[in-house]
C-alpha cells in the first residue's frame, strides 16, 4: 500500500464501483482502457483492492474470534486463528491509516448513497452531431469527443466557447455532464447549478436530475432530495422513494 496517494473521494468511488461490479458497460470499457494504459492507475487499483480485502478479512476474523470466545473453555483447533488475527491486524492498522490519511471516513457512512448513485447514473447521451453551420462546428466537434467518452478533450474544446458565452445553458449543461462522467463531481455541480438557476433552459429538467445525483454522490442528502423534487424525470421519484426508505 502506497501511503502517498493523493486520491479524491470521486476517484475512490470510481474504483469502488469497478471492484463491486457496479459500472455501466460504457464506464467499464473506459475504466479498463485506463487500467491497461496507465501503470500507476493499475497499481492504485490493486492497492485499493488490498485495502478493502484487508477490511473484509479483519471483519471476518473478528467474527470467528467472537464465536470462539463463546465456546466452552476447552482446547481445540479453533485456537489457531489467534496467530492469523495478529498478522491481519497489522494490515488492518495500515489500511485504516491510509483511509484516515486520504480523508475517506465518508466511505463507510456514504457507501449506500454511492451504490444508489451508481444504480441510477448514466452519462447524458449527448446531442446529434449534425455540424450544420461553421459557427457550431467546434461545439459539435467536441460533442463527438464527448460521445466517444473522451470527456477531457470535449471539455478543452468547450471551455473557450463558454468563456465567450458564460450564460449559455447548453455549454454549461454539457460541461457539467462531462465533468460528472469523469467523476469530478464537485466541478460538475458548479456548472449544473448554473443551468438550474436560469429562468429558461431546455436542459433545466435534466440539469436538476443530474445535479441531484451529484449531490447524492457527495453525500449531501438533503440537497439531493430538494433538487430531485424539481426534476420531472421518472427516476427522480424512484430515487427519492429509496432515500426515504
Amino acid at each position: 500500500m502506497n501511503p502517498n496517494y493523493n486520491i479524491t473521494q470521486e476517484e475512490l468511488e470510481y474504483i469502488e464501483r469497478y471492484i463491486n461490479n457496479n459500472m455501466t458497460p460504457d464506464e467499464l470499457a473506459g475504466f479498463e482502457e485506463k487500467l491497461n494504459n496507465n501503470p500507476d492507475f493499475k497499481n492504485q487499483v490493486e492497492d485499493i483492492k488490498t485495502l478493502l480485502l484487508g477490511i473484509e478479512t479483519q471483519a471476518l476474523t473478528e467474527k470467528i474470534e467472537t464465536f470462539h470466545n463463546e465456546l466452552p473453555d476447552t482446547k481445540s483447533p479453533m485456537e489457531q486463528p489467534s496467530k492469523v488475527r495478529h498478522l491481519d491486524f497489522r494490515k488492518w492498522v495500515a489500511a485504516a491509516a491510509v483511509i484516515i490519511a486520504v480523508g475517506s471516513f465518508w466511505f463507510f457512512n456514504g457507501n449506500s448513497n454511492s451504490k444508489l448513485y451508481s444504480k441510477y447514473y448514466a452519462p447524458d447521451p449527448g446531442l446529434p452531431t449534425t455540424m450544420s453551420t461553421q459557427d457550431n462546428f467546434v461545439f459539435y466537434d467536441a460533442m463527438v469527443n464527448y460521445k466517444r467518452q473522451d470527456y477531457q478533450l470535449a471539455i478543452n474544446k468547450w471551455q473557450p466557447l463558454l468563456t465567450n458565452k458564460p450564460e449559455n445553458d447548453t455549454l454549461n449543461y454539457f460541461m457539467g455532464s462531462a465533468y460528472l462522467a469523469k467523476g469530478e463531481t464537485t466541478t460538475a455541480i458548479s456548472y449544473l447549478e448554473k443551468v438550474t438557476e436560469l429562468k429558461e433552459s431546455a436542459f433545466k429538467n435534466d440539469a436538476f436530475y443530474y445535479l441531484g445525483l451529484a449531490y447524492l454522490k457527495n453525500n449531501k442528502i438533503e440537497l439531493a432530495k430538494e433538487t430531485l423534487k424539481q426534476s420531472n424525470m421518472a427516476d427522480s421519484k424512484t430515487i427519492l422513494s429509496e432515500l426515504e426508505d
